[in-house]
Parts: structure tokens; sequence; C-alpha cells
């Protein structure tokens, strides 16, 4: 399966966000944004929220593009969702890397499917609770292997993620915090292919996220994400990122961050901003 069309399709599903249609029961900004693989959540980490806005019985789509400028590369994303029920997500993203000064991008597409397994975040007393799966295909592996990747075509990341907003915790503010935990052997979340010289098996990594809504429209916050240390030719640090988010409407989203993204491919220091649209409707 080839995404050749994903980019124009974003286009075209974000002007249509501004359409007059009939939103789910959900309270706005549950939705969370979307990430940089694909899933509902932040920016860098997936949540244990569903995409857009569909209740039981309801589906949702929608689409989103990112792009992140740091130093010395950029990356785009461009990618669909889907859901349905409140329970159920799918996803596609194609992932196109530039290293500045040289010709052709790193691109990767990834599939991305979730299931809410239990709870709320905002109705129950415990956390909401999911499960995801991303499966992940280098397009452009001759990089990977070059630099010492077990396997430069493909990788499957697994994870679990428990989402909570406790409402008027902070200051009369609401107040949201993710924690998701991650089994993968991806190297730049795969941008460099998959396991390595220094480590070929699967590791569990952290990745958490809080927020605040200033208004039911606007929240801002932070995200930390660990990963894995696999390849001896170059270190791999740590992403964190500050942001802020605006969903003037449940049809669309806007979040502007300043993204650490630390050393890629022994490139130093990389940081700077990245802005991201989603949009859904039914």
């Amino acid at each position: 399966m080839k995404i050749k069309s994903i980019g124009l399709t974003a286009v075209a599903l974000s002007a249509l966000a501004v359409a007059d249609v009939h939103a789910g029961s959900r309270l706005l900004a549950t939705s969370g944004v979307t990430q940089l693989e694909g899933s509902a959540g932040g920016g860098l980490t997936p949540w244990a929220v569903i995409s857009g806005y569909a209740e039981e019985g309801e589906y949702s789509i929608g689409a989103f593009h990112t792009s992140t400028d740091v130093q010395d590369f950029r990356l785009k994303v461009n990618g669909v969702s889907a859901s349905y029920d409140n329970r159920f997500e799918v996803s596609a993203a194609l992932q196109s890397f530039e290293i500045k000064g040289v010709a052709g991008d790193l691109r990767q597409e990834i599939y991305g499917a979730k299931y809410r397994i239990y709870g709320d975040v905002i109705y129950t007393a415990l956390p909401q609770f999911a499960a995801g799966i991303q499966y992940k295909r280098l397009l452009d592996g001759g990089i990977a292997e070059a630099v010492g990747a077990e396997d430069s075509d493909s990788g499957i990341d697994y994870y679990v993620s428990a989402t909570k907003v406790h409402l008027a915790a902070i200051g009369g503010y609401h107040f949201l915090w993710n924690a998701t935990l991650r089994a993968t052997q991806a190297n730049q979340m795969g941008l460099l292919g998959f396991g390595g010289d220094d480590e070929s098996g699967y590791t569990l990594q952290p990745e958490v996220s809080a927020l605040v809504l200033l208004r039911d429209d606007l929240a801002v916050g932070a995200e930390y994400r660990k990963k894995p240390d696999n390849l001896s030719a170059f270190d791999e640090d740590s992403f964190s990122d500050v942001f802020i988010a605006w969903f003037p409407n449940k049809n669309v989203n806007l979040t502007l961050a300043y993204a650490d993204l630390g050393s890629i491919a022994g490139s130093e220091d990389q940081d700077g901003f990245y802005f991201s649209i989603s949009s859904w409707f039914k």
C-alpha cells in the first residue's frame, strides 16, 4: 500500500474543517492533537484518547500535517486517521525526513491501530487506558543499512497509554497527564532502521505528557520521550518539547511547539519549532 496522496488529502480535509458539520458529544480538546507517527495524543507521544470526537455508535475521519525544522534537518509528516465508537482508531502517515544540503529525503510509512481498553479521560476515577501498534516501513533504507541498523526495511512498535483529565485541579484550570510505555527497536522513530550493533532487541521506553487548559479551547504543556540508543555509530537522545494547542472548534486544531531533539545522526543540539494542523469530520 502506498500513500502518494496523503499530503493533498490533508490539505483538502483541513479546508473542509471549517464547514458546519455535526460534532460528537465528547468535550472540546478530548481528541488530543496528532503525534509525529499519526496517533492521537501529543506531538511526540501517543495518548490513550481516540482521534476525533466520535462517541458510541459514531465514526470520525480526519487528516493532519506536521512540519518540524531544526538546524540540520526538516521533517514533514502527512497522515489520515479514522475512529469508531470512541473505541477504535486506525491511522496512516508518511514521514519525509530531509537532510539539509543533501538531495533526496528519507521516507517512512507508518500504519497504526489503537484500542481503548478501559475508562474515560474525564468521567471515570481511573485513567483511560489504551493499547496501540505502529507498523513502520522504511522506503529509503540505504542510510539505515550504512550506519549499522539490523533491519533497514520495517519494524513494529507496541505501546500502552494511560490518560487522565483532572477538572479544575490547578488554580481552577483543567489538568491532563499521560504516561505511555513503548516497546520498540526503532532508531530515530525508524528513519534510521530498527535495531543495531549495540542493541538489537526490543527495549521499553517511557513517554510522558502534561498540559493545562487555560481555556476550553487553549492548552499549554510539555512532553518527554525516551528513545533507544541502538547504534554505536551515533548517540540517540531523548525528545522533549513545550507546546501550545488551540482548538477553535471540534473540526480543527493548531499546535505550535518548540522541540529539543538532541543529537540526530551525529549532529548535536538539534532544536527548533514545529507546527501541526489536524482536522476531523463525520
